[in-house]
């Protein structure tokens, strides 16, 4: 976007923005807001807009995951963390590499931030990298869908997966020293985690440290890796090993901050090491064996990342603080030979990614925000498979978002402007895009509240979808971009409905998306360097989909009670193409939960569908059911301490995720049993 075409879209946030409060200007100032208690999540949400919105009242789809979840839950990368989630699958390569598939949408339209702003690694580019950031350091993890996501720019155009920590101390500590510790074993991969944090000081300087670790050796399934319909359709004879080979996973990230914490804002900053090494699973067959193939490969990935974040109280009519994040990172991924250990390809990506943002001081029922955003990574592949050129990606934006609540009803609306330039060597492409959402919601009761939100975003494209031309492993194919691509447009309407009784809870999204020069890639029919030829392309899509989820207090006593949960998902994609790939079947969960003081037990049943409406090169998916059993113990009523122990898939039931890659080489781990503890102070 031209300089003076992005200060005259500033002028006009900055209008749009302040408007509704220029009466407020000559009011005197008030006096400092409440502080908001960031941990009440069930509250409060911070992604979706800068101000604090009730998860009741938001207009959109959002999930929030606590640290007290995250202490039990399987030791995973984010995908397979989220997995399960309305709306959400993982695309599982491998135990190694997982990141969210939301509906039906995957890789550079789902965005992953740390603390707000992007990770800078390339785990968006292909299945096979993972993400930079381990579950295990978050304090919480919050999953956008639809119009909620605008804040963030087109490349969440999808959804936004947060993962907030603590690393930069926002707080004083409890009495002077805070913290906590968690560890766990399993049996389907001999695998061990651990994972912990500190916090001490009472101001003003706070210091915080965090550490993840976790290893896994080749996981066990119930059958051969290949399917049946895989060996059938190409003749081979398969390895008849219960195990996933080359499917070891090592973890290890920690990190440490400071900040000057006062009683009107913080400062602080944070510098975080991330080491990981996770085998590729490959084809596991005995005949025929093509001598020409690559062997097993694991994937090294190293990243040092620096973060600066702070907020301030501001003493104006207008605005009521201040708030601001800048991250750097150092990213490098090696594929390395299993054999003989020979670096392969390398994938290095380093830059800065920042925001800021003026929170509007609330104003009979209004809130609202402006902010800005800016993003300069270059990113470099070296070696053989380095089959993108060397790219240096330039990001701006500027944002508004405005809610109005009159209590029975109310507005949500957001209006954002960005301007991404891709440069190679050779080319360069810049692509301008206007983005906005439109929300009237309606409270009849307090237990009842409706929302019908609008909403139009647009995506540039990657420069994988650019510029990409030569084989690539990690998705099996030749992959050519296509550097007259447009940007990516999508329209979306989502209905939401929540019911909050007193012993039944219920929320469901109805939504619809329809784009216009979605990016695809399809097989052309030829073949280069014995793989076939994928070209990127423009087509024109639609999206739907139904979220369901729901809690009903069948029974409650003195100190006991028994809760039935459930949830379902469906998404059905089409393009003028054909079916897109990899798009999820229908999901129901059902899940019966008993708590007492000390002890809880949670008896969950899930059942995927099978999916035989798909893309021209992709193969069916029988569908699966999995049954998992956990219970947690505490040695008293107000413990510190918990005890779990969680059975999963206990009837080591044959499960191959349709949205993976390798979902025909590598299905889901078998049964397993997982032991852990958790301690806070």
């Amino acid at each position: 976007m031209p300089r003076r075409v992005l200060l005259s879209a500033a002028s006009l946030l900055a209008f749009v923005s302040i408007a509704p409060l220029a009466h407020a200007a000559d009011a005197p100032a008030a006096p400092p807001a409440a502080e908001t208690d960031s941990n009440a999540v069930d509250k409060v949400v911070v992604t979706a807009a800068p101000y604090a919105v009730s998860l009741d009242t938001v207009t959109s789809s959002v999930n929030v995951i606590t640290r007290d979840q995250l202490d039990t839950a399987p030791a995973a990368g984010l995908g397979d963390m989220l997995n399960g989630l309305p709306g959400l699958r993982s695309t599982f390569y491998g135990p190694g590499a997982s990141r969210p598939v939301i509906r039906g949408l995957s890789g550079p339209r789902v965005m992953v931030l740390q603390n707000g702003v992007g990770q800078v690694d390339a785990s968006a580019l292909s299945p096979d990298h993972a993400v930079a950031s381990d579950p295990g350091e978050a304090s919480r993890i919050e999953v956008l869908r639809g119009p909620s996501t605008l804040a963030y720019g087109g490349s969440g155009i999808g959804g936004v997966v947060n993962i907030i920590d603590e690393r930069v101390p926002s707080s004083p500590a409890a009495n002077g020293l805070e913290g906590r510790f968690a560890a766990s074993v399993s049996s389907v991969d001999d695998g061990y985690a651990y994972n912990g944090a500190i916090k001490a000081g009472k101001g003003p300087i706070v210091f915080a440290a965090d550490f993840s670790s976790r290893r896994t050796d080749d996981y066990s399934i119930p059958t051969a890796a290949v399917s049946d319909r895989l060996a059938a359709r190409d003749g081979l004879t398969v390895d008849p090993d219960h195990k996933v080979k080359n499917s070891d996973v090592e973890v290890d990230a920690y990190g440490a901050g400071v900040s000057w914490v006062h009683d009107r804002g913080f400062i602080g900053a944070s510098v975080k090491k991330t080491d990981t090494t996770y085998g590729v699973p490959y084809e596991q067959i005995l005949a025929p064996i093509d001598p020409d193939a690559e062997g097993p490969v694991s994937i090294h990935l190293q990243q040092t990342r620096y973060d600066l974040r702070g907020e301030q109280e501001l003493d104006n009519a207008l605005f009521e603080k201040v708030r601001f994040s800048v991250g750097y990172a150092d990213y490098e991924h090696a594929e390395v030979s299993v054999e003989d250990g020979e670096v392969g390809t390398r994938f290095l990506s380093h830059g800065t990614e920042g925001r800021i943002e003026l929170v509007h001081r609330e104003h009979e029922g209004h809130q609202g925000a402006i902010g800005f955003q800016a993003l300069d990574r270059h990113f470099e592949a070296i070696g053989d498979e380095a089959f993108v050129p060397s790219t240096t990606i330039k990001e701006y934006g500027i944002f508004t978002l405005q809610r109005l609540d009159r209590g029975k009803w109310g507005v949500d609306a957001g209006l954002r402007f960005d301007t991404r330039s891709l440069q190679t060597p050779t080319e360069k492409r810049d692509f301008d895009n206007v983005s906005a959402s439109l929300g009237l919601f309606y409270k009849p009761t307090d237990s009842l509240f409706t929302a019908l939100t609008l909403s139009r975003n647009g995506r540039a494209p990657t420069e994988f979808e650019l510029f990409a031309d030569g084989p690539h492993p990690g998705t099996g194919g030749y992959e050519k971009g296509d550097d007259k691509l447009d940007s990516e447009t999508v329209t979306s309407l989502e209905a939401t409905v929540r019911w909050k009784g007193d012993r039944l809870r219920a929320e469901g999204h109805l939504w619809a998306a329809k784009y216009d020069n979605f990016i695809e890639e399809a097989p052309t029919g030829a073949v280069e360097d014995d793989l076939p030829v994928y070209q990127y392309f423009q087509t024109k899509a639609d999206f739907h989909g139904l979220e369901l989820e729901g809690s009903y207090e069948a029974w409650r006593g003195a100190s006991q009670s028994l809760r039935l949960e459930t949830t379902f998902d469906w998404v059905h994609g089409s393009t003028d193409a054909g079916v897109p790939a990899r798009i999820p079947p229908w999901a129901l969960s059902g899940s019966a939960v008993w708590t007492t003081p000390r002890f809880a037990t949670t008896l969950e049943v899930r059942r995927v569908a099978e999916q035989d409406r798909v893309a021209q090169f992709e193969t069916p998916t029988d569908g699966y059911t999995a049954v998992n059993l956990k219970t947690t113990f505490k040695p008293s009523a107000n413990s510190p301490l918990l005890l779990f122990i969680d059975g999963r898939n206990l009837t080591n039931a044959e499960i191959r995720e349709h949205v993976s890659f390798l979902k025909d080489i590598a299905p889901s781990p078998g049964r397993s049993l997982r032991a852990g503890v958790s301690w806070k102070f």
